[in-house]
């Protein structure tokens, strides 16, 4: 019996050898990238060679049942020679998704799918899913989720380690980095739904590695909304010419960039509650993984960015009406601040995702823009005084026939001391209108700002001046010495207004 003992170990040793031997023999590295460009399936172990393999396997097994080993040595040079093929197989995706992630300017903000995060979750699929299908026929079903397991352990713990440093990377660039964070989780839990039906068992470890990177994109919510607190706190001054600031831009970019990843947003913001971004501690926060159900956008997944979004906009909006306020020479220069970054809000609302998704913003937009115009239409009330008089309807008619005015006859019947108070009045208007003029031309406005205010403008002066200037024109005889726009260079000055 001893002898027969040692003749079998002699002989599961020796199968072992040819084991590792037929295994090295289609062990080669791989690039993944080669097969992914290409459209190709990964490789696999030649059909003769697994039926060669899992015929030593067989007899391998029985020969350690015998001799009570554990677990049985061909899983275990299995696991490793295959584990190594794999893990070295993705070295290069692993490096490239770092690399991808430098940035040669620290203030630029990620840009969907520039990093090969994408890329390695599709290879580390492909090579694993090959590889499941190279351990069915080798060895028996029983054995196949836990041999996956051990065999894939080495690339799996590659792949965690990567978003770690991944997670690190956006750390230290949360403002402009926050981005890739959602779009790995995107893009890892995509990546665990499509093995669950493929190779289950592997699911688990990929949601585990993606942990991190979930709890950085919770904190960076409040992040995002503390950084435009804090621009546009910190703002020193305004633009003289009234332009809008910079950091309204970059909130909208901030918006824009974020509603590219509703799917994991909503998921997070699920996660930490409506209003938990807040709080630097996001109330609610949860260790839990996510659930299929986390990734589902629906009603509910809007709704809670467009929270987010009203939050964000009504910081800026709030903090910059104040500081206009304060710092504007003139409620006029307040109007035309407030109105240029409103209409940049609102522009790229609507040229982009944002729009069906900030669809009730557009009435608080609208009640924000009628507030800025009204600011600006303050100074116009002055000019407009001007042209206002009093009429006495006791003093005959003073209109022509076909139902013009006559302006002869009205300053014929004014009375030396009313006739000096209607040049007065063109004096004082003719001032006060020019220096408008030239504030208003002053002024840096956006397209559409300047149309309608232009338009808001002439629908205030042009009806009051055209009324005072057909009854008073004849002041002083065309000479233009108190009347210095008649109806046709009003209107013309007027309408300027309103051109880029």
């Amino acid at each position: 019996m001893a002898e027969l003992n040692e003749l079998l170990r002699t002989g599961a040793m020796r199968l072992q050898e040819v084991f590792r031997e037929l295994l090295r023999e289609n062990a080669r590295t791989i690039e993944p990238l080669h097969y992914l460009t290409k459209n190709l399936p990964f490789p696999t172990i030649p059909q003769e060679t697994s039926s060669r393999l899992r015929t030593v396997n067989i007899h391998v097994a029985a020969s350690a049942a015998q001799t009570d080993v554990g677990e049985v040595p061909t899983v275990v040079t299995y696991a490793e020679i295959r584990g190594d093929y794999l893990r070295d197989s993705l070295r290069n995706l692993a490096a490239a998704s770092v690399s991808t992630a430098r940035k040669t300017s620290p203030d630029t903000i990620y840009k969907q799918g520039t990093n090969g995060i994408g890329t390695y979750a599709t290879g580390l699929e492909g090579i694993c899913v090959a590889e499941y299908g190279n351990i069915c026929p080798i060895f028996p079903r029983e054995d196949w989720g836990r041999v996956c397991i051990q065999t894939c352990r080495s690339s799996l713990n590659e792949f965690a380690r990567t978003l770690l440093e991944l997670n690190t990377h956006i750390k230290n660039h949360m403002i402009t980095d926050c981005y890739l964070a959602f779009e790995i989780i995107e893009t890892v839990s995509n990546l665990a739904r499509r093995l669950e039906s493929q190779v289950g068992e592997l699911k688990q470890p990929v949601l585990e590695a993606l942990f991190p990177i979930r709890e950085t994109a919770k904190a960076s919510l409040p992040k995002l909304l503390e950084d435009t607190k804090n621009k546009t706190g910190s703002l020193l001054s305004l633009p003289p010419d009234a332009s809008a600031v910079p950091v309204t831009t970059e909130t909208m970019i901030k918006l824009q960039s974020l509603s590219a990843y509703l799917s994991p947003l909503a998921s997070i913001m699920t996660s930490i509650g409506d209003g938990g971004w807040s709080t630097s501690s996001p109330a609610g926060s949860t260790t839990s993984l996510p659930s299929s159900k986390s990734f589902d956008v629906g009603a509910d997944g809007r709704k809670l960015f467009a929270n987010y979004a009203t939050d964000m906009l009504e910081t800026l909006v709030h903090t910059l009406d104040t500081k206009s306020r304060a710092m504007m020479k003139s409620r006029s220069a307040a109007g035309v601040f407030m109105g240029n970054n409103i209409a940049i809000i609102d522009r790229m609302i609507r040229s982009s995702e944002l729009a069906p998704l900030l669809g009730e913003l557009e009435a608080k937009i609208d009640g924000l823009r009628k507030k800025s115009n009204a600011l600006y239409l303050e100074a116009w009330k002055e000019p407009s005084a001007f042209l206002l008089d009093v009429q006495y309807t006791n003093r005959g008619s003073n209109r022509v026939s076909g139902g013009g005015v006559d302006s002869v006859a009205i300053v014929k019947s004014l009375s030396s001391k009313d006739k000096d108070a209607i040049k007065e009045k063109f004096k004082n208007f003719n001032l006060s209108f020019d220096e408008l003029i030239q504030k208003h031309k002053s002024y840096r406005m956006e397209k559409e700002v300047k149309m309608h205010l232009g338009r808001e403008v002439q629908r205030t002066i042009e009806p009051l001046y055209n009324r005072f200037w057909e009854r008073y024109h004849e002041i002083d005889k065309g000479k233009g010495k108190y009347v210095k726009y008649d109806k046709r260079q009003m209107a013309s000055e007027l309408a300027s207004l309103a051109m880029m």
